[in-house]
């Protein structure tokens, strides 16, 4: 099942306070970044960010994106700022991207 627009909208909505959030749609779910940095995505309309450190804190439901990947956390937060703090910490503990060979 394919992640909606709405409920990407919402998630965005929530990301309010990350600044320079960008979505890429892959194979009808999206993949979320800041700063560079792969933070987390929408699954079959599930808000989900990898475990790091600061996530693992605030968030205890573990979740498979898809068969066969690794286990992220799903964000069952509804508030924007506490959202928006959880994704800012955690891009701090993320490693930064690798650079692409031309």
């Amino acid at each position: 099942m394919a992640s909606s627009e709405a409920y990407l909208a919402y998630v965005l909505d929530l990301l309010a306070g990350v600044p320079a959030v960008t979505t890429r749609k892959m194979m009808g779910e999206y993949l979320l970044y800041a700063q560079g940095k792969l933070f987390g995505g929408v699954y079959d309309d599930r808000f989900l960010v990898k475990p790091t450190e600061a996530s693992r804190k605030a968030l205890a439901i573990e979740e498979l994106p898809y068969e066969g990947a690794s286990p992220m956390l799903m964000v069952d937060l509804e508030d924007g700022e506490a959202v928006s703090a959880l994704v800012v910490a955690m891009l701090a503990e993320l490693p930064k991207p690798r650079r692409r060979r031309a």
